[in-house]
């Protein structure tokens, strides 16, 4: 196996380890690993960690300086697509770390809306 096989290897195994909530990720990132990493579809760790629910992990990655607004290659956020997947831990856990309810497209405002929900259009500072 070339090493660019085993880098490549290693950085799926990383995300996968965000999709299922897995802490030993962020044993990796004390090590050194890039908190924002991301992947080929732009897909950071916190956005992944975020759309698969798990918010424990949303948490670490946060405190560990995670960007929450950092955009994948569609334009989406992290706090947008934790909206659209209904994924209410990891709502919070965004909102509290000062998510941008403006950033990319559609915005978490836009979202919310699309999905009728009013009470985080509200929160989100939309009024209605």
């Amino acid at each position: 196996m070339s090493e660019n096989q085993e880098l490549e290897e290693f950085a799926a195994k990383l995300f996968d380890f965000a999709r299922a909530g897995d802490a030993q990720l962020m044993d990796y990132i004390e090590r050194g690993v890039n908190v924002n990493m991301v992947n080929q579809e732009g897909q950071s760790f916190l956005m992944l960690a975020a759309y698969h629910g798990q918010a424990d992990l949303v948490e670490k990655l946060l405190a560990a300086g995670a960007d929450a607004d950092l955009l994948n290659d569609r334009g989406q956020s992290p706090l947008a697509g934790a909206i659209f997947k209904k994924e209410e831990a990891v709502i919070e856990a965004l909102i509290a770390a000062g998510a941008s309810a403006t950033a990319g497209q559609p915005t978490a405002i836009d979202t919310a809306r699309m999905f009728g929900r009013a009470d985080l259009v509200e929160r989100l500072g939309a009024g209605g």
